[in-house]
């Protein structure tokens, strides 16, 4: 199965059914270092960003998999007025790191990487996380509606590997701004360097138009969903939001 979309019960019971779908737990237990990719843009509470108790099950669902992987949560947020191990906190993150014997890490410090790719108009030379080549990423966003990305999904997600350092200033004081330029090309550019290796969407509320906050889907959208092939994913994703994905450049342009 390419993509699974599953009705939410729990956290604990629908994402175990929606990796199962997709047979994730061999390639899972293969993995030596993995990576959960939450989206904490800031500290706002769900559904704005991922609730621990969904990383938390992804994370119990991995550990059953294999016992022996090295497991990270790993976010850069973009807030302008924290940094994300305040947001880590707040959310409930550093409880889950304690309980669970899983590390977090600040993407935007992270040690780094420079590629370069002349056919990138955006980013023809990339600044990523040394961490994003060493570890199988597990993105794990929640499902909304964007406002200039028109939807944010698991490949919007990877936005939270880009080194401040390198990508704010010009377009605004968020920590990412430079990606604001021009939204659609730089998440093809991104996600040229880096795709997530699986995806897993909160589907269980959903942002009907706006990322960081306005009306919450109605009736909730009551998904999970999963897959390996994160453009497959963001397609269904765009489709339970009532989204045309042909129209959303950065869905279209597969690379």
């Amino acid at each position: 199965m390419t993509v699974a979309v599953v009705a939410f019960s729990s956290y604990i019971e629908t994402i175990g059914r929606a990796l199962d779908q997709i047979e994730a737990e061999e390639i899972l237990a293969a993995q030596k270092r993995i990576l959960i990719k939450p989206n904490l843009i800031n500290s706002s509470p769900p559904p704005v960003t991922t609730p621990v108790a969904c990383v938390r099950a992804v994370v119990e669902y991995v550990q059953r998999c294999n016992r022996v992987a090295d497991i990270v949560v790993g976010e850069g947020c973009g807030s302008s007025s924290k940094e994300t191990d305040a947001v880590f906190r707040a959310l409930g993150y550093d409880a889950l790191a304690d309980s669970h014997n899983v590390t977090l890490v600040d993407l935007n410090y992270a040690p780094l990487r420079t590629l370069k790719n002349r056919n990138c108009s955006c980013f023809p030379r990339m600044h990523l996380p040394e961490i994003a080549f060493t570890h199988f990423i597990i993105s794990v966003p929640v499902l909304k509606a964007h406002s200039l990305a028109e939807y944010t999904g698991t490949l919007k997600n990877m936005i939270g590997f880009a080194p401040p350092k390198h990508y704010s200033g010009t377009y605004g004081a968020w920590k990412k701004a430079v990606f604001h330029g021009n939204m659609q090309q730089s998440i093809i550019d991104l996600v040229s360097y880096r795709k997530p290796d699986l995806s897993i969407i909160d589907a269980t509320i959903g942002l009907s138009e706006f990322h960081l906050g306005g009306p919450e889907c109605d009736p909730p959208v009551n998904k999970i969903i999963a897959g390996f092939d994160p453009y497959a994913v963001d397609r269904e994703g765009a489709r339970l939001l009532g989204m045309d994905w042909c129209s959303i450049r950065h869905m279209m342009e597969r690379v």
